[in-house]
């Protein structure tokens, strides 16, 4: 925090609603890194934490750092009215309980879903570990009070699998501030020469879809003879060592760049430039019902997408992207190049996605369910 757009929004809004809001969450590894501070009224209290890498013995170690300094923070802050945890791990229920038993009530915003991300990451199948975190998945559901979904594939496995009444599961989009996402001017020395820019935007892991991105911009210049596009991946992740060497593998230095993670004036002045954004997300499990924050921020910067086909890709881009058959790099290349010739097609599949970020899809319609959420929740404390 505040790197985290949704949860500082969350915070934002609650704040704004009269709220006292402190979060707990791990510090950054360049930026970010004060373990005390307070910006625009919301209290930050960081704790240091090495992210995962490796097999699933990994995440454990990151988790178990995670949840002890997190019940360490929160004794220090004392007596409370709402926890509001944030997953992954499905592990805070543990620091919920504690602060329940001393009056508070438990809302659980569920940003991924655990059992999905283990079946898709670590392609394990439904053994032991599976079985382990499905059972942590159900004691959160069933400890909290309040339920917050991300988007309607989620609320129903809220329903259904986490065995929640309707009226204590509210569906919280993610949803770029479109204030905070605006056009500046085109840089044209970011395309090095080239006459477009192909941009990809996000965390970089292995259900990210990164080398599925790489794979398909060889095949853009292999199989279609492209090579009038330079890309540019914006994020950083525990694969990113892997993806920048897996480009040089592919021959895409001279026209691949990775910039890690960039302050937001940088990114604008890449976004603003691009002419295409790529989303290769792979079809799994988690993918197919998870809302990508990418996608979401693409749109709000008015710019075309391509994405694989995916049910929750569909539900927020609409007609803003063209979809690729799942997990098909060469399709997925074809769509790029078809877009790169079309630059009126960008221009009104761009207006789309900004229309429905600023209207249906927005962040005021979120904000207000999520203030319907805490309204639940103030009954529960009457």
């Amino acid at each position: 925090m505040p790197f985290d757009r949704r949860v500082w929004q969350e915070s934002c809004t609650l704040r704004d609603a009269g709220w006292e809001v402190h979060v707990i969450c791990p510090k950054g590894a360049t930026i970010d890194t004060e373990a005390e501070v307070e910006i625009d009224g919301i209290k930050i209290h960081r704790y240091p934490l090495k992210a995962a890498t490796g097999g699933p013995l990994g995440y454990l170690r990151e988790y178990s750092s995670a949840l002890l300094h997190t019940y360490r923070l929160a004794r220090k802050l004392g007596p409370v009215d709402v926890v509001h945890a944030c997953n992954p791990p499905d592990l805070l229920f543990l620091v919920a309980g504690r602060l329940k038993r001393q009056g508070a009530r438990f809302v659980y915003d569920q940003h991924d879903l655990v059992p999905e991300l283990y079946l898709s990451r670590f392609g394990r199948g439904q053994d032991f570990l599976y079985r382990a975190v499905r059972w942590l998945e159900r004691r959160t559901y069933r400890s909290a009070d309040v339920v917050i979904s991300t988007n309607g594939s989620y609320r129903d496995i809220a329903l259904s699998r986490g065995g929640k009444q309707p009226d204590e599961v509210f569906v919280v989009r993610s949803a770029p501030s479109v204030d905070r996402f605006y056009q500046v001017e085109p840089d044209e020395s970011i395309k090095r020469g080239k006459p477009h820019l192909l941009c990809y935007l996000g965390v970089m892991g292995p259900q990210d879809g990164v080398d599925y991105a790489l794979r398909a911009l060889a095949s853009l210049r292999d199989d279609l003879g492209r090579d009038d596009w330079h890309a540019v991946f914006v994020g950083a992740g525990d694969t990113f060592e892997a993806m920048v060497a897996l480009s040089r593998e592919l021959g895409l230095s001279d026209r691949v760049e990775f910039t890690g993670r960039i302050p937001d004036e940088e990114l604008m002045r890449y976004l603003s430039t691009a002419d295409v954004c790529l989303a290769p997300d792979p079809l799994n499990p988690l993918n197919d019902v998870s809302t990508m924050n990418k996608i979401m921020e693409y749109m709000a910067m008015g710019r075309p997408v391509v994405s694989f086909d995916l049910h929750e890709a569909k539900v927020s881009a609409g007609d803003a992207a063209v979809y690729a058959p799942a997990n098909d790099e060469a399709e997925f290349a074809k769509l790029v190049a078809r877009l790169l010739d079309d630059p009126e097609e960008r221009l009104r599949m761009g207006e789309i996605g900004r229309a429905r970020v600023s209207g249906p899809l927005s962040w005021e319609r979120s904000k207000a369910a999520l203030l319907s959420a805490y309204e639940a929740v103030l009954l529960l404390m009457a």
